[in-house]
């Protein structure tokens, strides 16, 4: 139970609602974080858009990529919600249930090449609160293995995406 009120259908914006309908005729009910967003029409529009950019939309990232980021950083973050969000995600966009599995006993136990369990490992480091220590050489590493700047940039803010979102969720209690 979330630990502050969230709204009902009914007492969101009109075009929080706009975004709102097709989601509940689809699935009959809106998560916690879909209504914790929706109580500042604002912070809605702005997480949706982060949402469709990084996570829905076709980018460099492989959705396998971005799904295996999301579940990491979740799970690193304790978001025991976006971790059971993502799996269902994960499912949805083809990954095995073995594959999920894999991705959630870490980085090492993955059936991927070194390059993206690179890529994986720099994500997690990001997502610490001491990220700030990263290296130049860190990020030239990533290069000399074939990652170009833009794909580093975007499974970053991916990343910071999910410490963003985690961070809502945890604070308010979303999912217990």
């Amino acid at each position: 139970m979330a630990h502050i009120t969230l709204p009902e259908f009914e007492e969101m914006t009109p075009a929080v609602q706009d975004k709102a309908r097709p989601i509940l005729e689809k699935t009959g009910s809106l998560g916690e974080i879909f209504k914790l967003l929706a109580l500042d029409e604002k912070i809605y529009f702005a997480t949706d858009g982060m949402i469709q950019k990084y996570l829905l939309d076709e980018t460099l990232l492989s959705y396998d990529i971005k799904e295996a980021i999301a579940l990491l950083v979740s799970k690193e973050n304790g978001c025991k919600m976006c971790v059971d969000v993502h799996k269902n995600i994960a499912k949805m966009l083809g990954l095995s249930e073995e594959k999920i599995e894999q991705i959630l006993q870490g980085i090492d136990t993955m059936a991927v090449d070194a390059k993206e369990k690179a890529l994986l490992k720099f994500c997690i480091k990001a997502a610490q609160k001491d990220n700030y220590k990263i290296l130049k050489e860190e990020i030239d590493a990533l290069k000399a293995m074939g990652w170009s700047d833009k794909e580093i940039l975007e499974a970053v803010a991916i990343v910071g995406y999910f410490n963003y979102i985690n961070t809502l969720s945890n604070v308010f209690g979303l999912g217990e």
